[in-house]
Formats: structure tokens, C-alpha cells, sequence
């Protein structure tokens, strides 16, 4: 299938399929088709939208952690999205979708991370690419993966013309920075939803260590990986990760017609 691109209230986003909404966050380095194969596998039940987050186009004052997830929030504003929805972030935008968490409680109804910042991320393996060197270049990206042929030649020259562009560089540094700023240690205790952490057990960039931290501090949090899979889970282990997203969403949409609980979920 093709993920159709929407131009709407001046937000462009994909916006396949009708059910109950699944939100998709994209992280710094990523795009929509980081996605592709969760819209295939969970449009045909499910309302799947992605936003183009503006990480390179946005005001640089705004290039921010919270600059983004205000953007988010003025999103679902301009769509009317139902009051309730589930978000799913990777990388930056499981940051983002934490974030939003915090300052939305209401609209969450659970929350799915992959490889998500916001305790500690070694961003391009501890370095950001090097302008005008293709090599290097492709050998960082291919860092987010187990298996670096997972880093086409189009994800890498996506990459290379961005760190080639003065604003885009600008932007980038300016929202990983504020990444690493906005460590959310102290305030993952107030998220109450439900909580999937889906995990690549070879992820240089956020390593296992970070998810067993995610799920100590997450009250409802159950934690999954994924063997040889790097950073990117739904792009690395797409059967994998739809698999335990799939598990996630049923048994949650079977609890929700249940009476209310108070069962925590750990793993």
C-alpha cells in the first residue's frame, strides 16, 4: 500500500483507515514510511494518522521538545480527534508522546514507546553526522539498526541532505538538545495508562537498560523485546512489534469493558 499524504488546517499527516484512533509519532531522524508496515497491519481495524512533525521547518525558537508537543496538540485540535486515542511514539516521538501524556492525561488511553528518549538517548552513536562525508553519513544511521542494510540508500540520503542544510542542522541540534534537557525521571509516575515498551534487545541508542528504567518508573507498564533489533523496531521487526502491539491493544480493549480496576501491570 501507498501512505497517502493529507494536507489539512496546515498540518500534512497520513490518515488511513476507520476504528479507534492510533496516533504515530515519527522521531528526529525518521518519516513516515518508518511506519508503513504498523499502517498496513492495523488499518483495517484501526483509524491510523501520522503527523509530518516539522522538526526541520519549524521556527528555531520553537525547535523544542515542548515546541513539538505543542504541535501535537494543535493537531489533534484541527483534526477533532475523539476524545480518546492511543499514542505510539519511536525515538524522539516517544518523547514527544510522553510529553503529551503528562499534559493530556485525559485524551491517552494507553501509550506504546520503541526505543523512546526522555531518560537517556546516545543520539547517532554519540556523535551527529558529519556535513558533506557520505560514508559517515551512512555509517551512523546504519548504527540505529542490528542490521545496517536495514539503512537503505534513500533513508541515507534523506539524512546526508539534511546535515548538508545550515536550518535543518540548526533545528536538529536545537531539539536534541532540549531532549536531553527534559529528562523525565521525576514525572513518568503521573502517567496512569497503560503502557507498551516494545524494545530492540540490540539497541545502541536507547539500550536495554533504558526500557527495564522505563518500566520500573512507568506505573502500568509492560515490557517486550525484540532480539536482533536495533533502534527501530517497527522498521527492524515489523512482525515482531505488530505482534505484541496487537496482544497490547486487545487485551486492552477487552480490560476496558470489564469494571474498573486498579491491577498494575509490570514486566
Amino acid at each position: 500500500m501507498e501512505l497517502r499524504r493529507q494536507h489539512q488546517h496546515g498540518f500534512e499527516y497520513v490518515d488511513e483507515g476507520q476504528g479507534p484512533v492510533l496516533l504515530l509519532l515519527h522521531g528526529l531522524f525518521g518519516a513516515l514510511s518508518n511506519w508503513y508496515d504498523v499502517v498496513a497491519e492495523f488499518s483495517p481495524r484501526y483509524r491510523v494518522i501520522i503527523p509530518v512533525l516539522p522538526v526541520y521547518d519549524m521556527p528555531l525558537l520553537q525547535a523544542t521538545v515542548p515546541g513539538l508537543q505543542q504541535y501535537v496538540e494543535n493537531f489533534v485540535e484541527k483534526l477533532a480527534l475523539p476524545p480518546t486515542f492511543t499514542v505510539l511514539g519511536n525515538s524522539l516521538g516517544g518523547h514527544i508522546g510522553l510529553v503529551y501524556t503528562l499534559h493530556n492525561p485525559s485524551r491517552v488511553s494507553q501509550l506504546v514507546l520503541t526505543g523512546s528518549s526522555g531518560l537517556f538517548e546516545d543520539g547517532m552513536g554519540g556523535s551527529f553526522p558529519k556535513r558533506g562525508d557520505y560514508n559517515f553519513v551512512r555509517e551512523r544511521v546504519g548504527y540505529t539498526f542490528y542490521d545496517p542494510s536495514v539503512a537503505t540508500k534513500e533513508l541515507v540520503d534523506e539524512v546526508f541532505a539534511v546535515t548538508n542544510s545550515n536550518a535543518k542542522c540548526l533545528r536538529m541540534i536545537s531539539i536534541a538538545r532540549s531532549a536531553q534537557r527534559h529528562n523525565l525521571a521525576r514525572e513518568l509516575h503521573r502517567i496512569a495508562v497503560p503502557v507498551l515498551l516494545v524494545w530492540g534487545l540490540n539497541d545502541t541508542i536507547t539500550p536495554p537498560l533504558v526500557a527495564h528504567d522505563f518500566a520500573r518508573l512507568l506505573p502500568h507498564a509492560t515490557l517486550r523485546f525484540l532480539d536482533h533489533c536495533g533502534h527501530a523496531p517497527m522498521m527492524e521487526r515489523p512482525q515482531g512489534f505488530n505482534y505484541w502491539l496487537k496482544q497490547f491493544l486487545e487485551r486492552s480493549a477487552s480490560e476496558s469493558l470489564r469494571p474498573a480496576t486498579a491491577t498494575a501491570i509490570s514486566a
